[in-house]
């Protein structure tokens, strides 16, 4: 018998990563491992055929690939590289690319907008906050995991998790 509990997992392990790259800079291997070792666990409790898991598994190792080669090329963090992989294992194929669009555009997005923040000073009260001085630093990188957390609770309503769940 599938618990809805377990619907939780994906939205929390979401605000946990862009929590954890918003203050420091990083999202840690524990929390990518154990949210990607969750989507087994949910996949055995929600009964997923054998055949769905290897499609789930796949886009996830796809996943991992193309977050790997974004990281060589030093536009992403690995952590949001292997935080990308374990999100397309729960996601699926079906809304994969929409999440990749989505991620883009709100990684873009948010680029621009801290570009922009750190060309104006900080206010003092934020200014003493390490993670704040940290982000406003130019040589600092962009926490993407805020928008890869964002781009998958967009996709969540349309994955097979909250699909038997929703209405309509």
């Amino acid at each position: 018998m599938f618990d809805p509990l377990l619907l939780l997992i994906f939205p929390a392990a979401m605000a946990l990563a862009a929590a954890c790259d918003l203050f420091t800079m990083t999202i840690p291997n524990k929390l990518t491992m154990g949210f990607a070792g969750a989507f087994f666990v949910a996949a055995a409790f929600a009964g997923m055929p054998l055949a769905d898991l290897g499609w789930h598994l796949a886009a996830g190792l796809l996943m991992l690939a193309v977050g790997f080669s974004l990281f060589a090329f030093g536009w992403i963090g690995g952590g949001d590289a292997k935080f990308f992989a374990a999100t397309a294992l729960w996601l699926g194929w079906s809304p994969l690319l929409m999440f990749a669009l989505w991620a883009s555009l709100i990684g873009g997005g948010l680029t621009i907008l801290i570009l922009f923040a750190r060309r104006v000073p900080l206010p003092t009260a934020i200014g003493r906050q390490d993670w704040a001085q940290r982000l406003h630093d130019p040589q600092v990188g962009i926490p993407y995991g805020i928008a890869l957390a964002a781009a998958g609770l967009m996709v969540y309503p349309d994955t097979v998790w909250l699909k038997a769940f929703l209405p309509g």
